[in-house]
């Protein structure tokens, strides 16, 4: 097969414990799934059905790189997430079955440009503009499920230059990871290398150049990030 210019590079995160690399698909979202978060955004916290929404796979940021403050934005906000990594490819995976598919977890940073997601939301159009930006989804080394099983209760902390913003418990999560499996797969075919990033808690709130931000979840370790100068491109 001949290409008119290069095809990209796949898009690739670190495998806790090994120089191998996962590839990545595509990134799932699921908005809003911690109860006090969907209050402290405006937003009734019943037990609607889940909507999503995605980031492109190439918005992957290993842990520990530096991330340049986003251009078009006065208000970037940090979200601390749980990240279910697919292994197995599916549909109408029943929810029962659900966890049989997931290859592994990592703790992720679902980076969004607030001000311009919320003027989105208030003209009922889509989130792109403040979610799925570059570098945009950082990601820490993936766990197997062979070393850490499926995380479903334990601590999720984050943190701004040590002082905590986020700290809340993975048995919190609305809607739990294999309904979140189940429910995307009856919608599309899940496949290998397709993440889930599974919503944050309460806390969200905006970083400067120069703020360091470390994420915990128990089991999973921590990762950093830290946010550089605003960046001079487009």
């Amino acid at each position: 097969m001949t290409f008119v210019f290069d095809p990209p590079a796949v898009p690739s995160v670190a495998v806790n414990g090994t120089d191998a690399r996962l590839p990545v698909r595509r990134i799932f979202c699921v908005g809003r799934n911690y109860a006090a978060h969907a209050r402290e955004m405006g937003k009734d916290p019943d037990r609607d059905p889940p909507f999503f929404f995605t980031k492109p796979a190439d918005a992957v940021v290993d842990d520990g790189e530096v991330v340049a403050y986003p251009s078009e934005t006065e208000n970037l906000h940090y979200e601390a997430e749980l990240v279910a990594v697919i292994g197995t490819g599916g549909q109408r995976i029943a929810e029962a079955d659900a966890l049989s598919y997931v290859w592994g977890y990592a703790i992720g940073n679902d980076l969004t440009r607030r001000d311009l997601q919320l003027k989105a939301r208030e003209a009922g159009r889509p989130w792109d503009w403040g979610k799925a930006f570059d570098r945009s989804a950082v990601i820490g080394p993936v766990h197997d499920v062979a070393s850490v099983g499926h995380p479903s209760n334990g601590f999720i902390r984050l943190s701004i230059n040590g002082e905590v913003k986020q700290d809340a418990d993975l048995n919190e999560l609305i809607w739990s990871v294999p309904e979140v499996i189940s429910i995307l797969s009856h919608s599309m075919t899940l496949q290998p290398g397709d993440l889930i990033m599974t919503g944050t808690p309460a806390g969200v709130g905006p970083m400067v150049p120069g703020d360091v931000c470390r994420i915990e979840i128990a089991g999973l370790g921590q990762i950093d990030t830290r946010i550089g100068p605003r960046e001079t491109g487009p």
